[in-house]
């Protein structure tokens, strides 16, 4: 066998970055992931975040009550009407990590941006951004092209007023082809709105403002899709909001300084133990916190001097010494409302009670499923598991996090999967055939339907979703009508009983190639038939191969699809608060309706 060669290692090949290089080269560490814009967690939206956070932490510090968005050609224009950036720091503070005002609680107390990292992010990240900042009639403008400064200038603007705009556009050469997707950006915006009550923002010719704060989000999240009307707190540094919904399962929006924290962390926990106590002291029982919070829809916003988070785009709080005095007001919260409103406490009673007798008939029908049958969650049929799991080791975070199940239609695509998957990180379960269709159907319709309850112990999401073991879950059909159909079979199942999988962003859907394009020279692989023009048109002599299913793949190629570009599309909920009626339209036993529905929009076959 040769020799392998060894690289040689010497002083030559240290190298120093600047701090907007190593943003650049690194820019996971900074913005989680790049993407396209399709993906609500896409980089593009962390950097108009990044910017807009800067404008709110000046509204929370008194300073300007107006914001203004505009996006055009992928140009993203923030003006705020605060202080302004001290006209000597303007290039420091965009340029500089570890620069910045965020550090000195005397001018910032309560801000999401507490590292000086953000604006710099987005700076390093932009083919072209330019930063003016106005203070008391005077400004100072900095031009940098890929966090290069190219141009400063000064002078007078007497009849400008005070703040800060920033224009930027983010790098193709980083981000590739992308777009910015308004619905996002505007859900965004309402959530800012919220959590900020007497903010206005405007964009794309709408207005974004709040009076009532968590109520009104929540309000917007479940529509009249509620037991009882919401219940609502809010004190000094903490903001509540809670009702049961007609949904299973769980639902939670929670906020750290305005900042979306998508999985949770201490402030939800001492929530959930907050509401639990509250409840329990007012009626003078023991209720389990199962009964109380199945169908819950509930909101927590907190105000922290120097919240830790797990990661640069703060999706989980780590503080454990805010527990206590969250859980106490959450408690007091809870009482405090009950006892004023003596109607929504007996509906509240009354909920708890009927899930408590659902949860006991259930565990009766979970005894004679475990008794009918040896399944376990490490030996479950059809189910080839990965190594690492969500949550599994703490020194392991990125594994974990990087875990994700597929699940596959019939044994010919499992096959191929699993010939060329990641066994560290990417586990598959084949499914048989078209699972039960689950709308309208009770709880219990899992433990006795053997497909459905080998999904959910595989997941291990049976007693809520603390326990779910993978990153992703991720649906693999074919792209057919029986492929299509089984996607909607699953979502179903997931959207009636396990919906915060979905609300949290861990449901996804495969997108593999629909053909392959060519020639002794080049492959190219296209996933509609767009892409596949044009590449006919491109690729001299080529032959055109229509993939009909995953199973038809040569694993050989297949690896390349569920590797470092694979291409996954978020399931994703607007809101619950129609949930209900669109699952029963689409999925219920109204035929003639729905039928009706199709012929009125369905497209003649030229159009098609």
């Amino acid at each position: 066998m040769a020799e392998k060669k060894t690289a040689i290692y010497d002083e030559s090949k240290i190298q120093t970055l600047s701090s907007l290089e190593h943003i650049r080269k690194r820019s996971g560490m900074y913005i989680g992931r790049l993407g396209n814009g399709s993906n609500p967690d896409d980089g593009i939206y962390v950097l108009l975040k990044e910017v807009i956070d800067n404008s709110v932490d000046e509204f929370i510090m008194g300073a300007g009550k107006r914001i203004v968005i505009e996006i055009k050609d992928n140009k993203v224009k923030v003006r705020d009407y605060g202080r302004g950036i001290p006209l000597g720091k303007v290039v420091d503070c965009v340029s500089v990590i570890n620069t910045g005002a965020k550090y000195n609680d005397d001018v910032f107390q309560f801000s999401v941006g507490l590292n000086g990292v953000g604006t710099k992010a987005v700076n390093a990240l932009s083919s072209y951004f330019r930063v003016v900042s106005i203070r008391d009639g005077r400004f100072q403008e900095a031009i940098f092209e890929k966090g290069k400064l190219v141009s400063e200038r000064k002078g007078s603007s007497p009849k400008e007023r005070n703040g800060v705009f920033i224009e930027f556009v983010p790098d193709e050469e980083l981000f590739g082809e992308y777009a910015f997707n308004f619905d996002f950006v505007k859900k965004r915006l309402w959530n800012y709105a919220y959590l900020n009550q007497g903010l206005t923002l405007t964009f794309d010719k709408e207005t974004f403002y709040s009076d009532k704060g968590l109520y009104d989000l929540l309000k917007s999240e479940v529509g009249e899709n509620i037991q009882y009307d919401i219940v609502y707190f809010r004190g000094d540094k903490i903001e509540i909001a809670f009702t049961h919904t007609r949904n299973y399962g769980e639902t939670y929006f929670s906020f750290v300084n305005g900042q979306y924290t998508s999985d949770g962390g201490t402030h939800l926990s001492a929530f959930k133990e907050g509401l639990l106590k509250g409840i329990n002291e007012y009626y003078k029982a023991n209720y389990s916190g199962q009964d109380v919070r199945e169908s819950i829809a509930g909101c927590i916003s907190i105000k922290l001097k120097e919240p830790v988070f797990e990661s640069q785009t703060k999706n989980k709080l780590g503080n454990t010494e805010i527990r206590s005095w969250i859980m106490n007001e959450v408690k007091e919260g809870v009482e405090d409302y009950l006892h004023k409103n003596v109607d929504d406490a007996k509906k509240l009673q009354d909920i708890i009670v009927r899930n408590e007798k659902l949860r006991k008939e259930l565990s009766e029908v979970k005894k004679n499923a475990k008794e009918a049958s040896s399944r376990t969650r490490l030996n479950i049929e059809k189910l080839r598991d990965c190594r690492w799991h969500l949550h599994q080791d703490p020194r392991h975070a990125e594994e974990c996090e990087a875990s994700m199940i597929f699940l596959t239609e019939g044994d010919s695509a499992s096959g191929t999967i699993t010939k060329t998957r990641d066994v560290r990180t990417q586990a598959v379960f084949s499914l048989r055939g078209k699972v039960k269709n689950v709308e309208g159907e009770k709880r219990t319709i899992i433990y006795k339907t053997e497909e459905l309850y080998n999904i959910m112990k595989a997941l291990g999401i049976e007693d809520g979703m603390d326990g779910l073991r993978y990153g992703k879950v991720v649906i693999a059909t074919d792209a057919d009508d029986d492929g299509y159909h089984i996607r909607i079979l699953l979502m179903t199942y997931f959207l009636t009983f396990f919906e915060e999988l979905v609300t949290s962003g861990r449901l996804f859907i495969l997108e593999t190639p629909l053909f392959r394009v060519r020639n002794r020279q080049e492959v190219r692989y296209c996933y509609n038939e767009k892409e596949r023009d044009k590449a006919m048109k491109e690729i001299r002599g080529c032959e055109v191969t229509r993939f009909k299913g995953l199973g038809e793949i040569d694993p050989k190629e297949f690896g390349a699809f569920i590797g470092n570009d694979i291409k996954l599309i978020p399931v994703t909920a607007d809101s619950i608060a129609d949930l209900s009626k669109t699952m029963e339209f689409y999925m219920g036993d109204n035929t003639p309706e729905r039928r009706d529905f199709i012929m009125q929009y369905l497209l003649p076959e030229e159009e098609v």
